[in-house]
């Protein structure tokens, strides 16, 4: 995508700040995931849940925070959905406060389930963009990660 110096044809407005550029992006790409999510009842952030629990086997609020870098009431909406759906368990931590999160068999197989679909996703845009972009824009989230996660 371009950053337009003026209100482009396409309707996005051309910003100097990289913290919106940012977040645009990060809005469209998400349209992308989710439309083919959608397929399979689930969005990009309850897939990214699933597959992070799937890896850890279970995690505490403070973990997923961490995790996805992001404030303290961000994940809820997602856990509250995946928990409703039976995609994750809930149970007391060792705090009467903390809350320990483990994907369930249910939640195992959402994510074998949206497997596919998020694959044609990621194709979608690797298609777009191109083989040498792609490359160039997996190495450049990396050093922004970074750069960020240092400022």
């Amino acid at each position: 995508m371009m950053i337009h110096d003026d209100h482009s044809s396409d309707g996005l407005f051309a910003l100097r700040c990289a913290c919106q550029n940012l977040r645009l992006v990060t809005r469209l790409v998400t349209r992308i995931y989710d439309q083919e999510l959608r397929k399979t009842g689930i969005e990009i952030t309850q897939f990214g849940l699933l597959t992070a629990l799937a890896i850890v086997d279970e995690a505490d609020r403070k973990a997923l925070r961490a995790g996805f870098a992001m404030d303290s009431t961000a994940p809820t909406r997602a856990q509250a959905l995946l928990r409703k759906q039976g995609g994750i368990d809930v149970r007391p931590g060792k705090d009467k406060r903390a809350r320990v999160f483990r994907i369930t068999e249910a939640g195992k197989r959402q994510v074998a389930a949206a497997q596919t679909h998020w694959q044609a996703a990621e194709r979608r845009l690797r298609k777009t963009l191109g083989s040498v972009d792609w490359k160039q824009m997996q190495a450049t989230v990396i050093r922004v990660t970074s750069a960020a996660t240092e400022a």
